[in-house]
């Protein structure tokens, strides 16, 4: 008996310019939401004395690396703190979001429900609105002015989002793994230890990036719970803008050693990120 195989139909006109049409689109695309990133990396590189609104799209005649050097120095103390902060914050909200999203997703209680909404509404509430009664509290326990009461308000803020990414997550995991577990004698904790902790790297990509992200770029509790020496990287870029010369291409060059980590991180995880948003796609 004799097999045949059909071969492709034949691509039309139409067919052949919709790829190149795509890429171009692409690429005008990506060129606009660069353009002012060129213009922050020219500016950052020329002296003092060639930047003016008519060289503005000029690449600089002499590359100039004293911005960058001058804005390191002014912003170190400040970046110093932002990690400070940005570490243990990240981590912290990761495992408590991990927690309660195993919790909610593989050991169902009464009133399970009721608690991740109460908890995803916290993700509505402006910081505007609770920023007063925050301080007075943070005052109270004397966290005010500290890096620590910041971790502790991004932790509380980071819970809502990161316990429904892990929530999302661990509803792809077979229930029967968890079964597994507690025929051997697994409790709660250690089900978690034991089986879903281990699979749980791609979540912990996700959330880890989400909020590297936003605790980094915050700028309202930054300004207002902290002051001085304790201030993260925006809020010294802000000050650095001055009151009467503003010194360009030392701005532009804080703003791009402020915008380096975050996007480090998306260039060396950005795969896992991917996967990771994919893995707790399908349910909620």
């Amino acid at each position: 008996m004799s097999t045949s195989t059909r071969s492709p139909a034949p691509r039309g006109p139409a067919s052949r310019l919709k790829a190149p049409a795509l890429y171009a689109l692409m690429i005008l695309v990506a060129l606009f939401f660069l353009t002012p990133v060129y213009v922050m990396l020219a500016t950052s590189l020329k002296p003092l004395d060639q930047i003016t609104l008519e060289q503005m799209w000029e690449w600089p005649r002499s590359i100039s690396f004293q911005s960058y050097a001058v804005a390191l120095e002014k912003l170190r103390p400040n970046l110093i703190n932002t990690f400070r902060l940005v570490i243990p914050a990240t981590i912290i909200s990761a495992l408590v979001g991990s927690l309660n999203g195993y919790v909610l997703a593989k050991w169902r209680f009464r009133g399970a429900d009721q608690v991740f909404t109460w908890l995803l509404f916290g993700m509505f509430v402006p910081y505007q609105s609770i920023l007063i009664p925050l301080i007075r509290f943070l005052q109270a326990i004397q966290l005010y002015n500290t890096i620590a009461g910041l971790v502790l308000v991004h932790v509380v803020y980071g819970i809502p989002i990161t316990t429904l990414m892990f929530r999302n997550f661990y509803a792809q995991i077979p229930d029967s793994l968890m079964d597994a577990a507690r025929i051997d004698g697994a409790g709660v904790w250690g089900t978690y230890v034991r089986i879903a902790l281990p699979l749980s790297l791609p979540g912990f990509v996700v959330v880890g990036i989400w909020q590297f992200t936003q605790i980094w770029n915050e700028f309202l509790f930054a300004v207002s719970i902290t002051q001085s020496t304790k201030q993260p990287i925006m809020v010294a870029l802000q000050n650095l803008s001055g009151s009467q010369i503003v010194q360009w291409n030392v701005q532009m060059a804080a703003a791009l050693i402020a915008a380096l980590p975050t996007l480090l991180v998306y260039i060396l995880l950005g795969r896992w990120y991917v996967r990771g948003l994919m893995a707790g796609a399908v349910k909620g």
